[in-house]
């Protein structure tokens, strides 16, 4: 693949990311003020983390068979299906009919945003030269999450400035612009596997990539327990913040998350990475704990949440910049797109339980319960990185079939 291609598969990528991190956050603050409760808003965005784990699985395989062109437009067309849906929701509509109508247009969006992201990070292989595939993986990671960031910022602000509908059809012209771009620029004809895979190896795996799996399972779960609904219904019910300030908060966070990611390669240069992965998980497991007590603690909570969740930010980019890299180098070339979409299934299986969690832990004790759960899913993650094997040893590793 050439740079050009990979430029135009990246900036598309970007542009996705943008509407991705907005539409997140129209969809919670406006319903938040439409009164529904934690739980009602974790189930607006469960069919949108449910169908990322189906798409990863077979998007990964179409990637393989047909090439990464076809997964990307499919997935951009997708988003701006999704965002047109959502727009014609009406709000006097009764809660249980609103649930379902949002869940289903989010679902669209989960399938959208998982081919386009399986898409765009699978062709880092084929451009990366020797040396290079953690600082290239690193930057779009990076950027990816800094654009996610200012996205939440963009959704918060259109939902102040012109309302719900609007904001939305807004964002699919711009999605759709995209696509046609893409269609225009991208001519080469990525990630196409020499021998077609067949289905039945989507779940073929070696044990290094099910327990990087695994790994990444606990550790995205462990940040959606408490980012989806929990922290900004706290930011908003029990801070007092207004819709642009929790917006601007979340941006920056993500924007900082995504600064550190594309660090990280430098940083970590000189470091064994397998050691640095379990090393850097075992710090977020006790960053998150402190968190979990001191939001328990009235004269701290607000310095213990904001302050720790800052700690927590540049702790996890560096734990999820290591995964990025490592599901690249445990993988081979006619491989890429199913270990990759296998690899992003297990992550968007660990979302689903982390939204589900968010809106369920808050519900029962506040966000200091929320942050025990997410430590006991980073202490989890721990455990599974202790079982990573080399790289090299990987490499050579016959593949196995996941157990179920």
């Amino acid at each position: 693949m050439e740079l050009r291609d990979y430029s135009v598969v990246t900036t598309g990528y970007w542009a996705f990311t943008l509407t991705d991190g907005a539409l997140r956050m129209l969809v919670l603050l406006h319903f938040h003020e439409l009164g529904y409760s934690p739980a009602s808003l974790a189930l607006l965005f469960l069919l949108y983390e449910f169908m990322g784990i189906l798409t990863n699985l077979l998007g990964g395989w179409v990637g393989a068979r047909r090439g990464l062109n076809l997964t990307l437009l499919a997935g951009l067309t997708l988003q701006t299906a999704a965002l047109v849906i959502l727009s014609f929701h009406v709000d006097t509509w009764v809660e249980w009919v609103s649930v379902t109508y949002v869940m289903g247009a989010q679902a669209l969006s989960g399938v959208a945003k998982d081919l386009t992201k399986m898409s765009s990070k699978s062709a880092v292989k084929f451009v990366a030269g020797e040396g290079s595939l953690f600082r290239l993986v690193a930057i779009m990671t990076g950027s990816k999450n800094a654009l996610k960031g200012v996205g939440f910022f963009l959704g918060a602000a259109l939902l102040a400035g012109v309302g719900y509908a609007a904001a939305l059809r807004w964002m699919a012209g711009g999605i759709a612009v995209t696509a046609v771009a893409v269609v225009v620029l991208l001519k080469g004809d990525i990630g196409r596997a020499t021998t077609k895979p067949p289905l039945r190896s989507v779940l073929a795996k070696s044990a290094a990539i099910n327990r990087l799996s695994a790994a990444r399972f606990f550790l995205f779960g462990s940040r959606d327990i408490w980012f989806v609904v929990a922290l900004p219904v706290f930011l908003d019910d029990i801070l007092g913040w207004s819709f642009e300030r929790t917006g601007a908060f979340l941006a920056a966070w993500v924007i900082g998350y995504g600064i550190v990611q594309t660090l990280a390669p430098r940083a970590l240069r000189r470091s064994d990475n397998i050691e640095a992965a379990r090393s850097w998980a075992l710090a977020l497991g006790f960053v998150t704990a402190a968190i979990a007590i001191g939001a328990a603690i009235n004269e701290l909570r607000t310095t213990a949440v904001v302050g720790g969740l800052i700690v927590f930010g540049v702790v996890f980019a560096v734990n999820s910049s290591l995964h990025s890299y490592l599901i690249l180098a445990y993988t081979g070339d006619d491989e890429v797109s199913m270990d990759v979409g296998f690899y992003y299934s297990a992550n968007a299986a660990g979302r689903l339980l982390g939204t589900l969690l968010s809106g369920v832990l808050y519900g029962l004790g506040g966000l200091e319960v929320a942050m025990w759960g997410s430590t006991t899913f980073v202490v989890l993650a721990w455990l599974v990185t202790l079982r990573l094997p080399p790289i090299d040893a990987a490499s050579t590793e016959p593949p196995g079939v996941i157990a179920g």
